[in-house]
């Protein structure tokens, strides 16, 4: 199965594609992840990464392309998995589709994640006190939601209208476990 999660920061998208990617048993792609785990490495690229994620800037669409084609080429994605956090651009969306297309693969399932932007705010406020995040403040995160505004609710757009018998829409101001259970609902379908 193969999935992607559109959705701005603090939606839940990654809550959520942790939860299903353990239910159903597939790969769970989340560019943040792989980000701060790169971030650890310590070299020239992680210092680079390290000045443009705590100034709320975005990777390139080049290294992230790079990355997530990698991983979607690995065995741990044989069985499917959830793109959380890519394609953030609409340059990544159309390198996706090309990708898609040049590798006979299909999506089966795409999820917007709707949410207003104050409950964003609060709930990253609350996960950087828990996770102690360098990348969650409050200038940080409005940068974010201007990024996601200007740049990836466009690509969601894209997705909404050339996949739309396959594009679903969320209320992620619910609770974890109602979305969850739609989310499933959704995927039973199938």
């Amino acid at each position: 199965m193969k999935i992607v999660f559109f959705g701005p920061p603090g939606s839940g998208k990654g809550t959520q594609a942790k939860l299903i990617s353990e239910s159903i048993h597939i790969s769970h792609l989340s560019t943040g992840d792989i980000l701060r785990q790169k971030l650890e490495d310590g070299d020239n690229l992680s210092i680079k990464l390290k000045e443009i994620m705590s100034s709320g800037n975005l990777v390139s669409d080049e290294l992230l392309n790079k990355i997530i084609t990698d991983k979607l080429k690995s065995k741990d994605c044989v069985n499917g998995f959830i793109l959380d956090g890519y394609p953030r651009t609409l340059t990544q969306a159309k390198f996706l589709i090309s990708f898609f297309n040049s590798n006979n693969l299909k999506l089966d399932f795409i999820f917007d994640f709707k949410i207003d932007f104050k409950i964003v705010e609060d709930r990253i406020i609350l996960r950087s006190q828990k996770e102690k995040r360098s990348d969650d403040n409050i200038d940080v995160i409005k940068i974010r939601i201007e990024k996601y505004t200007a740049e990836t609710y466009p690509v969601s757009q894209l997705f909404a209208k050339e996949f739309s018998k396959i594009y679903s829409i969320l209320d992620a101001s619910q609770e974890i476990s109602k979305i969850q259970k739609e989310l499933i609902k959704i995927l039973k379908k199938a």
